[in-house]
């Protein structure tokens, strides 16, 4: 209910007030965008990335865009300011980076159509239920169902699972090195009970807004390895060079 005020006043406000752009705050023409930050988002290619330390654990991840400039202006208004529309674009650009993975994970060149075993699970990779709680949404879970409506346009059966949830209180990411946030994180994160006949069929890919360690996405793996066999990749908007 709180996101469907949040959307309705957004809309409101637009149909009332002069827009700026939703990501940076300049003025725009048209759309919720500038013509930077769409550009930012639209000409992204999907790419294997890594950390600037690979730990151990961590599946072969897949970005879109690096975390800079118009891309880390159109993820923050998204995530803490509650830009909730700019799902759709960031969930676009997501579906990419999923299709990237499956391809690869299937030993299909990203240029040829590529049928998974089964439908492709998009896992969220969940955030601390007060980070959920103090922004009024989960920016993670909403973009990526937007990205498997995405995919599902183009042919691939897609779905979201949300399987993973927190076992323990962990802390604030925030100002902790690599090796920090992998102990931080370590053990913090389980599969739901039940449900690995629905991680075993089909292939499955951890999905989240950014990759600056990898901590959370090696977590989440493991967590996920309990249940299941693995996971085909990851895929994440953006990286942090």
């Amino acid at each position: 209910m709180r996101e469907l005020w949040q959307e309705l006043q957004q809309e409101l406000t637009g149909l009332v007030l002069p827009a700026d752009c939703a990501g940076c705050g300049s003025p725009r023409a048209r759309g919720q965008l500038c013509r930077e930050c769409s550009s930012a988002l639209t000409c992204a290619v999907p790419r294997r990335v890594w950390p600037s330390q690979v730990p151990s654990g961590l599946p072969a991840v897949y970005g879109a865009v690096p975390y800079a400039d118009e891309a880390r202006a159109v993820l923050l208004a998204h995530k803490e300011r509650g830009a909730l529309r700019l799902a759709a674009p960031l969930g676009a650009v997501l579906a990419g980076a999923v299709r990237m993975a499956v391809a690869v994970a299937g030993a299909t060149p990203p240029a040829t159509p590529h049928v998974p075993r089964g439908p492709v699970s998009l896992v969220p990779v969940p955030s601390a239920r007060r980070a959920v709680a103090g922004r009024g949404h989960d920016p993670v879970r909403r973009m990526a169902v937007i990205a498997a409506r995405e995919l599902r346009r183009s042919g691939v059966p897609a779905r979201v699972l949300t399987v993973l949830r927190q076992r323990r209180a962990v802390a604030d990411q925030a100002g902790l090195t690599a090796e920090q946030r992998l102990a931080n994180l370590n053990g913090a994160l389980e599969s739901a009970p039940g449900s690995a006949r629905f991680l075993e069929e089909g292939e499955t890919v951890l999905v989240d807004d950014l990759m600056t360690t990898g901590a959370s996405l090696v977590e989440a793996a493991r967590a996920i390895s309990v249940e299941a066999g693995g996971v085909a990749g990851a895929a994440v908007v953006a990286w942090r060079p």
